[in-house]
């Protein structure tokens, strides 16, 4: 018989002892961490950086976070933002681009909304300047007025509107040109063109990138960029400017959201950006090569939400595994009935909660190598477009507006997809933890609400998702009306006639073993995009785009999850490293099976992608299977994600497993059982301590009263 042995607290009967549970699963771990992270960011020198710079902001009094962030109101963590930007600002001083840019990255998971209103104004205020403006105009914003260091002025971006959010061409703010004074005139013309949910404009901001209609001459020549300025240097509004709070948001409250409208505000001609678009003294227009070239600053923000998407992934799903490890509950099938010392069963052994959990893990390592991928690609072409604008060089100019035209599918998609998933991931975490997952100290509610707003930033995430696959389907109509070969990341649809037509009963996923084959499932998924586009262009021949809403969604998420699985194979193959590829291949085995062909298997099995019996044999042995081959590793491939407990700030979710000590310690900290009565005790002991009806009615109704009247 064992006795208690009191340890950190007295116990008089032998409890839970959950931290054994996940110590003796990492003691038989055979993945390495270390040499996991390697590949997740990407080299050892970024994962190495990113080490260092989480030990830097885990000792910096400012920065650091922990559990009472759950408990700050509005008004709170506004200037708890406040501060650490102030504190990040001095970082940025010292920082590379790149090196600030991850720290960034890392702040979003700690505190997104400190992460957003830097990312507002180093982001899309200067992105915005440096995608639509000359080289001395990017200059002079961003430099001379010493923008990209936080100091001297900070911007925030003027693009939606109250009445106008995805058809960001419909704006209706106008940029009227003043030929006399040399001048554009912005006006708000009514209130549907108030500019609304402007991150830093309530507070915050000096400056405006502001999307706005060109009028020259009584001549609409469409949507262009301007910077007005808000503030003056003493912080005081610039005549003609009004805004204001937009008031209480689901999440993100550290972020000053706000209104702006503009009376008549004048600015110079040359506060027009005119990287592409140019105004002469004159009044003549020069219109860009390529109206979606003004949205360029756009791009750099997809790319950090898919990044934002890997590391929320990572994080939440080390909570809900590193929970399901350590807490117990029921004896499952896995307990001997008749062992009356048998513990009951870790929630992770059940089959059930594998199938439920082991789908994030693995899109967490398959959307970070398309995270980086696209991150890099767009680097690239901007870099390259970039100089050959500054060398007028036309030809290199028209190359790299069509590797743009490839960037805005594959950012959209993968945009749109990867916060899709995220959301869903974080929900259904929350769920698999049980009444826990519902405190707020174990984090899901928070990242939840800050999170979700991600899936209709740049507006509603399926505007976003039919856009992109327009793109798609007028590639396949291009191709078969005039044998124009599509390029880019889109190129698989030149198979168009190999797998429609004669072709479109060509199975590609015929069982188990075709769906746990890599690059059998990838064309699998190049052939089932193939065939659901060549149907919904022939609709579309009739019935034109609108009809076809839900086709082009799944499309764009078909293609995301086609160009992270491919980017995501292609990266283990090059990899240094072969002990973590095993291990690597089965969590791309998991992303395939779960997160695309279970919840695909409709479009799948109608286009005879993949057979009857092969998506039987995918509920009955392939997803059981492949959990089996997970469930051992698990606790070396959360560990893998390198985050450190506060960047995880979840009492159950921190490495040492202790969920019930880690969490009643946070609980009795901050809120003391020694306070034991609320503001409001007054009011419920009123309640309860409140004379008899008779008595507050001074015995007037009583029946001695009623004898004495009646008399």
């Amino acid at each position: 018989m064992s006795f208690p042995f009191t340890a950190k607290n007295v116990s008089l009967s032998k409890g839970p002892d959950p931290r054994t549970s996940i110590q003796v699963e990492r003691d038989a771990q055979k993945v390495n961490p270390q040499a996991m992270q390697y590949f997740l960011e990407g080299s050892k020198e970024r994962a190495e950086l990113i080490k260092s710079l989480t030990q830097q902001m885990e000792r910096d009094p400012i920065l650091f976070t922990d559990g009472s962030y759950y408990d700050l109101n509005k008004d709170q963590l506004r200037e708890f933002t406040a501060a650490k930007i102030n504190r990040l600002s001095r970082y940025l001083e010292g920082d590379s681009t790149e090196v600030f840019n991850i720290r960034s990255s890392l702040i979003g998971v700690i505190d997104p909304a400190v992460g957003t209103r830097i990312g507002i104004n180093l982001g899309l205020f200067l992105s915005c300047i440096k995608g639509n403006g000359t080289a001395e105009q990017v200059k002079y914003w961003a430099v001379d007025k010493h923008t990209n260091k936080i100091r001297g002025i900070y911007g925030c971006f003027g693009m939606t509107e109250l009445a106008h959010g995805s058809n960001v061409a419909g704006v209706e703010t106008t940029a009227t040109f003043d030929r006399a004074n040399d001048e554009f005139v912005i006006n708000t013309p009514h209130i549907g063109a108030t500019k609304w949910w402007i991150g830093g404009a309530a507070h915050s901001a000096t400056h405006c990138s502001v999307y706005a209609r060109l009028i020259v001459d009584e001549e609409d020549y469409g949507v262009k960029t301007f910077v007005v300025p808000l503030r003056d240097s003493n912080h005081d509004l610039m005549p003609g400017v009004t805004v204001g709070d937009i008031g209480a948001k689901m999440g993100r409250d550290g972020i000053d959201n706000g209104w702006i409208q503009f009376s008549s505000v004048r600015i110079p001609r040359f506060f027009m950006l005119q990287k592409f678009c140019k105004v002469s003294r004159e009044g003549k227009v020069v219109l860009p090569p390529l109206e979606q070239l003004s949205y360029s600053a756009l791009l750099g923000g997809r790319v950090s939400m898919v990044l934002d998407s890997y590391r929320m992934l990572a994080r939440v799903s080390t909570i809900a595994l590193r929970y399901a490890i350590g807490r117990r509950q029921f004896k499952g099938d896995n307990v001997d009935p008749d062992d009356e010392e048998a513990l009951e069963t870790q929630l992770l052994d059940y089959p059930l909660h594998q199938q439920r959990l082991f789908p994030y893990l693995a899109a967490a390592y398959v959307i970070s190598a398309g995270a980086l991928k696209v991150e890099r690609t767009i680097e690239e072409t901007l870099d390259v477009l970039d100089k050959a604008v500054a060398s007028n060089d036309q030809k290199g100019i028209f190359k790299s507006i069509e590797g743009m035209k490839s960037l805005f599918v594959d950012s959209g998609s993968l945009k749109s997809t990867a916060t899709w998933l995220a959301a869903e991931g974080i929900d259904q975490c929350r769920q698999a933890c049980g009444g826990h997952g519902y405190s707020a100290y174990n984090g899901f509610g928070r990242a939840y609400n800050d999170w979700v707003v991600q899936c209709t930033w740049e507006g509603d995430n399926n505007v976003l998702a039919m856009n992109t696959s327009k793109t798609l389907i007028k590639n396949i109509l291009a191709l078969e009306d005039k044998g124009k070969a599509v390029k880019g990341s889109l190129e698989f649809l030149n198979q168009l006639k190999e797998y429609t037509g004669s072709g479109a009963n060509k199975v590609v996923l015929n069982n188990a073993k075709d769906i746990t084959d890599i690059k059998t499932f990838i064309k699998a998924l190049e052939v089932a995009i193939i065939r659901l586009g060549y149907e919904t262009a022939k609709i579309v021949r009739k019935e034109k785009f609108d009809f076809v809403g839900a086709e082009l969604v799944n499309l764009s998420k078909l293609k995301a999850h086609h160009y992270s699985l491919t980017e995501y194979v292609r990266r283990i193959e090059e990899h240094d490293d072969a002990s973590v590829k095993p291990y690597l291949y089965d969590l791309g085995r998991v992303y395939a099976a779960t997160v695309v062909l279970d919840k695909f298997s409709g479009i799948f099995l109608t286009f005879e992608v993949a057979s009857t019996s092969a998506i039987t044999d995918l509920a009955k042995s392939v997803i059981p299977n492949l959990c089996k081959q997970i469930r051992p590793n698990v606790v070396g491939l959360t560990d893998s994600f390198q985050m450190s407990d506060m960047i995880i700030n979840a009492a159950i979710g921190k490495y040492d497993g202790d969920i019930y000590e880690n969490y009643f310690d946070l609980v009795k900290r901050l809120n003391p059982p020694a306070k034991d009565k609320a503001p409001y005790s007054a009011a419920l002991e009123a309640m309860l301590n409140r004379p008899t009806i008779d008595e507050r009615e001074r015995f007037e109704k009583t029946i001695e009263t009623g004898e004495i009247l009646s008399k």
